[in-house]
């Protein structure tokens, strides 16, 4: 290993092992330095083990209703260590991976805790001692880690994070979320159809409150259905947090008004995220930060030449896939190729509980803010051959776009599989597509993608399905 490179990458999360292999690729010289597991949270305590999980909740609600296809199941029963075994296999297999591709693409990697003790200097501490490193560029992509309520500090066994909730040693009776972001709702639905009673609290007056109104509500009526007792524009008050479980009042967030007592045996903290920005000596090197995050200009640059953040501690949206895409964008501005500031309006946002709810662009009530003239397609899968022939009839596409030009504002989607459904309406926004080039695409019969080229037509009064 050498003391001296072209870049050094600090994280080798999504962003970070992306932007390191990238680099060396187009010829540069470079160091990830991770001083815990390459993939970071996403591929090792994030992203992937939850899919996992949440897909065998998906075989469980499927073999629960199979009657309706004809098929009947007896005596079904969930051996839970082997679903949590198998969710962290899955990982440490895509972790091995990334071992494999910086073997591939000469990425050195080395494993501590590094430091800037100078704009171009990085100290790294290692189980061997301090190992000095100097960079001509240096990118920041060391994550974000979950807050929490000052009642309602982790001790990851009764109040748990999003890392605790994915090994719990077993069945919580009665799972308490506080939180109903993307990570909250998702452990809500994987426990629920687990066999969990569940509680949802959430402090804003809808789940997954960044996303269209609409959408959010008619999730939220999915997953009430399915047991999950909600709670929006409600907080927690007079906590008391035992080593049995948490008990506390449900009050209205506003008014403080008593709602509902409960008690639960484990509680999931899920109210947010904060940049890992500490032990990095960003003072020592003069980087600037903002409410826990370090501050990027569209380039993804610091105030401090030379040096860059990506991904999560660069600010929100806090997504891998937004990190990765960053993480190409540095390693190519660094070898001299071009690279347009990204639009944060164009990155997708998904939330995978069944049926998922994915979106990119501006919700309605953003349309509105902004006072653009819009109008809405909206098509419901219980309309589409594909979706019924699938059973897969809950949900719909919703596509804004502008009244005079037809344009794209904003696209939201709630079905078993809207996180791909959502590529398409993002590539279309990317290529500044009308509806009028949506519908001059000829969509596959029968699809669920074909819901979209439906959506676009009902909101111009061109479709004949509805």
């Amino acid at each position: 290993m050498a003391d001296s490179y072209d870049v050094v990458v600090i994280g080798g999360g999504p962003g970070g092992y992306v932007c390191a292999i990238r680099a060396s690729q187009l010829g540069k010289k470079t160091l990830c330095v991770e001083k815990a597991e390459l993939g970071g949270i996403c591929l090792n305590w994030g992203c992937i083990p939850t899919k996992a999980l949440i897909r065998t909740a998906e075989l469980v609600d499927e073999i629960k209703h199979s009657e309706k296809h004809g098929i009947k199941v007896e005596g079904l029963s969930i051996d839970f260590s082997k679903v949590i075994g198998r969710s962290r296999d899955v990982s440490g297999k895509l972790n091995r991976g990334i071992h494999g591709l910086f073997k591939k693409y000469k990425v050195d990697h080395l494993q501590g805790q590094a430091t800037l003790s100078s704009p171009s200097t990085v100290d790294v501490v290692t189980k061997d001692g301090v190992k000095k490193i100097t960079a001509k560029n240096i990118v920041i992509a060391t994550g974000a880690r979950p807050k929490f309520l000052p009642d309602l500090k982790p001790d990851g066994k009764v109040v748990i994070t999003s890392r605790e909730a994915m090994v719990l040693p077993k069945m919580p009776k009665h799972l308490l979320v506080v939180g109903a972001g993307a990570i909250g709702i998702e452990f809500a639905y994987f426990y629920a159809t687990m066999g969990a009673q569940v509680t949802v609290v959430e402090y804003a007056d809808s789940i997954l409150p960044s996303n269209d109104r609409e959408i959010a509500g008619l999730l939220a009526k999915s997953l009430t259905k399915r047991g999950i007792e909600i709670f929006t524009a409600s907080k927690l008050d007079k906590v008391a947090v035992s080593a049995t479980g948490v008990k506390a009042k449900i009050v209205g967030a506003k008014d403080g008004k008593e709602v509902k007592a409960i008690e639960a045996d484990v509680c999931l903290s899920a109210v947010g995220m904060t940049g890992n920005i500490e032990e990095l000596g960003l003072e020592k090197a003069g980087v600037k930060t903002d409410r826990g995050f370090i501050v990027v200009d569209g380039y993804l640059k610091t105030n401090v030449k030379g040096i860059f953040a990506i991904g999560d501690v660069s600010g929100p949206p806090l997504l891998a896939h937004k990190a990765s895409f960053e993480g190409h964008g540095v390693a190519d501005q660094l070898s001299g190729h071009h690279f347009d500031p990204i639009n944060k309006d164009q990155i997708p946002g998904c939330t995978y509980c069944h049926p998922q709810l994915a979106s990119v662009g501006l919700t309605e009530e953003q349309v509105k803010a902004k006072n653009i003239e819009y109008t809405v397609g909206k098509f419901p899968f219980v309309a589409s051959g594909m979706a019924i022939a699938a059973g897969e009839e809950e949900g719909l596409v919703k596509i804004l776009f502008g009244k005079k030009h037809g344009e794209l504002l904003g696209a939201h989607v709630l079905a078993g599989r809207a996180a791909d459904l959502i590529a398409e309406l993002g590539l279309a926004m990317k290529l500044e597509c009308t509806y009028e080039e949506i519908l001059a695409t000829i969509h596959a019969h029968p699809t669920f993608s074909e819901s979209v080229q439906e959506a676009s037509g009902q909101a111009f009064g061109k479709a004949v399905h509805i």
